[in-house]
């Protein structure tokens, strides 16, 4: 069974149409379609099909049109196809069993290789029937029917471009010339176009392009075309060759090979012959697995291969740490990884969808069909790799672990590779190679094992002494030690790292023992320093000399898990543990903070306040807050949890606090549920375990959890009113309002900023009061009564803060949505530009950008099409750097303004 709606309305059976029923019966359908697989609640349902004021009796001829499609899609064979959950109808059809689902992963799948790409959009626009939602009126439909239509100018557009990239301009400009037509505002249509005629040795038909379409803009619109236009022009009218844009690159997550890597020369013939496997059975994933004892060499190999086969695969290389087997049990769960993949690939933030089974379909659909090698190294088992392998052939995967993983070998086909230790010759080879012809002794090999981590820290000793120096001394005082692995006894190695160690300085060998505390997988030195209470540059130096630490790239350091299990080995009470890991969250504390502070300066205080850190902590000034949070955050959520494990509750708790506005608005919304379920289970006092579940709930709510959401804040209703504390309730009734209005449940969202309006006025708080009124005031302009909604909100802008540039700017968003909803668009239009400038003294680039699209509505409502066109310009180049996507979604309005607005002039 399939539903297509790019066309007329159509329910398809083994590829022949079937009668869809009446026409608000199709629109249902389309509605569900178009939404399929997320829930609908029935009042949006209403809205969508019988426009924003419905009347009471509809809601029986939705029940009935539901009871029909349910009919239709039994006959079908699809019996439970439209379900309920969440509180809404789902449309709940396998992937692809509608045309828009189809076109949304056909464009997602297009990889940066012209041939797939071409393959791929084209496939994508032959979708298209004609205009979509053929048939169906309404507001709702004429939006869809226009947000449709971009989207098949972009597939074009792409389709083209790709096409040029590959020197094939077949049927290319053509398409464009007919694309033009009917965009004939469109600026990117213009520089497609004029770019293929150029490419196809036309370029005098280019330039004459250049100048319709700017005679055009200036007649029509009273502007000149924009910038990236104009360098089009520049750029044909020099007469040097057009650039061919470059193939867009892929990510390149794979960390810098091993220096002086040698030997295993069987076993990269090995790896090599699953890239031919991938040949013999071109529908089945390659997969390698490479398989060791501990400190064997397992990642060095495998990123060597992968960097000498990287030109291979030139949509790119992924690679993850999965961190099997960390000492600290701090694994990285699928979810995590998955969600790192997508961020590589360029997947905005809010376009993740919630849940590993989602993300894990999205990632598989993007990188389907490109040419990518993906590394999953030191996977704990074949459940923590499988929700990461690809669906398609094209892409490699090279998996390390410590264990067998025999179900990955008897299931899914991965050939594996036992990985052993090193012979003499090649360990004898690698010690030369990295320090000269220098003969290296027996006994060195022989204590190394065989080992790359042995070898490499002997090699490091060496450099300061000769080779026959050292092996006296590991003779004289290395002790034949218990293995550090699992098990193996040939791999003792503990001898070398007793030697090396104990050549270090004391403050050296201080600092390494301390290192083996730190929980996350990689450090800086202020973490390290704080660690230590002490400057710590030349101790990091000298333990990275030692090859005792490994410095992977500038100012960043990470320990081998083996080198990490024997410095807390080395540990004593002397070394004052409890107080070196104080230090540790203090710096990720702090350090945090001030980071929160530059994303959310107007936030109030913490219910736990932050006192000052401890003597000795040394902490982060980050300047750009959001790339600080990128890099640190495992590292934050490891020594959150490490707190939460030792009792720290407190520490824990407000670690959590500080890093909970940054993973909300970087999408990490997992990450802020986990944090603060283990917060709540530590708070140390009421106040602190409301906070928790309140953020919870939020945490809930940006998942779609929402009966998981509301129980979290009716506990926190209880805790609050136990308490007194009437500010409190305010917060959490605005958050239930919140939480309704999101569901388009309006009057249940109404009802609780109603109580929250009453909380906050007998709490005699300001600024939760302004709040609690603008919210009032929305509710009532979705609600449809427009005047009360500005009284509402004109009492809240009285009492804002003048320095509150947020709350000020989300109380004239409101008041310029009832004025444009009153048909006073004047008003409206001055209300969103002051709403725009307070965005702008927030730095607030999103609300800013949200704010101007808005501007434009109403300018296009008030058939301004100049001034539309002056408040989207900016908020393209805002979103260009934000939400490309939405961008481009805003490009495609505005090169519609011409073809929408009457032509007679305004003036």
């Amino acid at each position: 069974m399939e539903v297509r709606v790019l066309g007329p309305i159509e329910v398809c059976v083994a590829g022949s149409p079937v009668d869809a029923g009446a026409s608000r019966q199709r629109a249902v359908l389309a509605v569900l379609a178009i939404e399929a697989g997320r829930p609908v609640s029935p009042g949006v349902l209403l809205e969508r099909v019988w426009g924003a004021d419905p009347p009471q009796r509809v809601r029986h001829s939705l029940h009935v049109y539901i009871s029909r499609i349910r009919q239709l899609c039994a006959a079908a064979g699809a019996p439970a196809a439209v379900v309920r959950r969440s509180g809404g109808y789902v449309l709940d059809l396998p992937p692809g069993a509608t045309d828009t689902g189809r076109f949304r992963d056909l464009v997602a799948r297009a990889g940066v290789a012209p041939a797939d790409r071409v393959r791929l959009l084209g496939e994508a626009i032959a979708l298209w029937r004609g205009e979509p939602l053929s048939g169906l009126a309404g507001e709702w439909a004429e939006r869809e029917r226009e947000a449709w239509q971009r989207r098949y100018v972009e597939a074009i557009l792409s389709w083209a471009a790709a096409k040029r990239q590959g020197g094939d301009l077949d049927g290319a400009v053509e398409a464009l010339l007919r694309l033009s037509a009917d965009h004939p505002y469109d600026e990117a249509v213009a520089a497609e176009l004029m770019h293929t005629l150029a490419a196809g040795g036309q370029r005098a038909r280019a330039l004459e392009h250049y100048r319709t379409v700017r005679a055009r803009f200036v007649d029509d619109l009273g502007t000149e075309p924009g910038a990236a236009l104009r360098q089009v022009h520049r750029e044909l009218l020099s007469e040097e060759p057009l650039p061919v844009p470059a193939a867009r690159r892929g990510p390149a997550l794979l960390p810098s090979d091993a220096w002086g890597f040698t030997g295993r020369e069987p076993q990269l013939a090995r790896l090599d012959e699953v890239l031919a496997g991938s040949a013999e059975q071109p529908t089945a994933v390659p997969i390698g697995l490479i398989t060791g004892p501990p400190g064997v060499g397992k990642t060095t190999l495998a990123v060597h291969w992968a960097h000498r086969v990287a030109a291979r695969f030139p949509d790119g290389q992924l690679y993850v740490n999965l961190r099997g087997f960390d000492p600290g049990g701090r694994t990285t769960e699928p979810v995590d990884a998955v969600r790192r993949f997508l961020d590589a690939l360029g997947v905005p933030a809010a376009g993740v969808p919630q849940g590993l089974e989602a993300q894990a379909a999205r990632y598989r659909s993007l990188i389907s069909g490109r040419r990518m090698l993906v590394v999953l190294d030191n996977a704990r088992d074949a459940d923590q790799v499988r929700p990461l392998l690809p669906g398609t052939s094209s892409v490699v995967v090279l998996v390390t672990s410590r264990n067998r993983l025999t179900g990955l070998v008897a299931v899914d086909g991965a050939r594996p590779l036992a990985l052993d230790v090193l012979s003499p010759a090649e360990s004898r080879e690698l010690l030369q190679r990295r320090l000269g012809a220098e003969r290296v002794p027996d006994r060195v090999v022989t204590l190394c094992a065989g080992l790359p981590l042995a070898l490499a820290i002997v090699a490091a000793r060496a450099q300061e002494s000769s080779f026959a120096a050292l092996a006296d001394e590991l003779v004289r005082g290395g002790r034949q030690l218990d293995s550090l692995d699992a098990g193996d006894s040939r791999t003792e190695v503990r001898a070398v790292f007793s030697w090396s160690y104990q050549a270090l300085t004391a403050a050296g060998a201080h600092l390494f023992r301390l290192l083996g505390l730190h929980p996350g997988p990689d450090f800086g030195r202020r973490a390290a320093e704080s660690l230590a209470g002490t400057d710590v540059r030349a101790g990091l130096a000298e333990l990275t000399r030692a090859s005792l630490l490994v410095e992977y790239r500038p100012g960043r350091y990470a320990l081998h898990d083996l080198l990490r299990a024997y410095a807390m080995e080395l540990m004593t009470s002397a070394d004052r543990p409890e107080e070196a890991f104080a230090r540790l969250a203090d710096h990720y504390l702090h350090s945090a903070a001030a980071a929160d502070r530059l994303l959310n300066p107007l936030r109030r205080a913490s219910v736990l306040p932050i006192t000052a850190p401890a003597h000795g902590t040394s902490t982060d000034d980050p300047a750009d807050p959001a790339a600080w949070f990128a890099v640190e955050r495992a590292n934050l959520l490891a020594v959150l949890g490490r707190a939460a494990e030792t009792g720290q509750g407190r520490a824990a708790w407000q670690l959590a606090w500080a890093a909970d506005t940054a993973l909300e608005r970087l999408g990490h919304w997992h990450d802020l549920v986990s944090s603060w379920e283990r917060a709540l289970r530590v708070a140390p006092d009421t106040a602190a375990r409301a906070y928790a579940h309140r953020r919870l709930a939020h945490g809930f709510t940006l998942l779609g959890r929402d009966a998981e959401a509301e129980a979290q804040l009716q506990e926190v209703l209880r805790l609050y009113e136990q308490a007194g504390d009437l500010t409190g309730q305010a917060v959490t009734h605005h958050s239930l309002s919140y939480m309704y209005d999101t569901r388009d449940d309006v009057e249940r969202a109404l009802h609780h900023s109603e109580l929250a309006l009453a909380c906050s006025e007998q709490a005699g708080d300001t600024a939760e009061l302004a709040t609690a009124l603008n919210a009032v005031g929305w509710c009532h302009g979705r609600l449809g009564d427009h005047a009360r909604a500005l009284t509402y909100c004109r009492r809240a802008l009285a009492l804002i803060d003048p320095a509150d540039h947020r709350s000020l700017g989300e109380t004239w968003d409101s008041i310029g949505y009832a004025h444009h909803h009153l048909g006073e668009y004047d008003r409206a239009a001055d209300a969103y530009r002051t709403a725009v400038a307070m965005a702008r003294r927030a730095e607030d680039r999103f609300a800013e950008a949200t704010l101007l699209t808005h501007l434009g509505d109403t300018c296009v409502a008030a058939g301004d099409r100049k001034a539309a066109g002056a408040a989207w310009r900016p908020a393209i180049e805002l979103l260009a750097a934000i939400d490309e996507s939405a961008a481009a979604t805003l490009r495609r309005r505005l090169a519609g303004l011409g073809a929408q607005m009457p032509q007679a002039s305004n003036s």
